[in-house]
């Protein structure tokens, strides 16, 4: 019987550093969206990290969505709920409710800028005054990447779609802002990455 647990590398180096900076922006108890929760591995460890936060993983993809729900049988974290279908664009498909907290890990880059724009609107409706919305990926800064190693990506990505590609963390900021989240802090990660952390006012 084949697994359907989906396994990225990049997971066991990125995950602790992210929790650090969630634990330092999200109070003991929040609810928690996680948006394009890929294979459900980030969803897993954070969750079982912190009792309190109870976790919402999504995706738009069938794959990604057996994925998260194989990982979260084999834990049995009672504050890890079963992944819904989430088209990040399909305001309409974003759950009821309202989060203390929205992340999206290794989203915004490999997507249109629309599901950029998407985002930021369904943030600015769905947290809670104070709420957060996390990122965390690649981001141009200036107009000027930050290493060489991101610039070979971008155009990696580029080839693979145009619509494709690192963002400028200043449009992402003005984004956001004009959907009611403040830029708080950017905080440098590991492989040249960044924690990007917006406040709902």
């Amino acid at each position: 019987m084949n697994d359907p647990r989906l396994k990225s590398p990049a997971v066991a180096r990125n995950r602790q550093p992210i929790l650090e900076v969630l634990q330092n922006v999200l109070p003991v108890r929040a609810r928690v969206l996680e948006v394009a929760s890929g294979s459900g591995e980030h969803a897993v460890y954070l969750a079982g990290a912190r009792p309190g936060w109870a976790w919402q993983p999504s995706d738009p993809n069938p794959r990604a969505l057996a994925s998260i729900d194989a990982w979260r049988e084999g834990t049995g974290q009672p504050n890890l709920a079963a992944p819904i279908r989430l088209d990040v664009t399909d305001h309409d498909s974003w759950p009821k409710g309202s989060f203390e907290a929205i992340v999206a890990i290794n989203l915004i880059h490999i997507s249109p800028w629309a599901v950029s724009e998407a985002l930021m609107a369904s943030a600015g409706d769905s947290l809670v005054p104070g709420g957060v919305l996390y990122l965390y990926g690649p981001f141009r800064r200036d107009g000027q990447h930050t290493a060489p190693s991101n610039e070979a990506f971008d155009a990696d990505l580029r080839a693979r779609d145009p619509r494709w590609g690192i963002r400028d963390l200043t449009a992402v900021t003005a984004e956001a802002e004009r959907c009611g989240l403040g830029l708080e802090r950017v905080v440098a990660m590991p492989a040249n990455n960044l924690s990007v952390v917006f406040r709902r006012a």
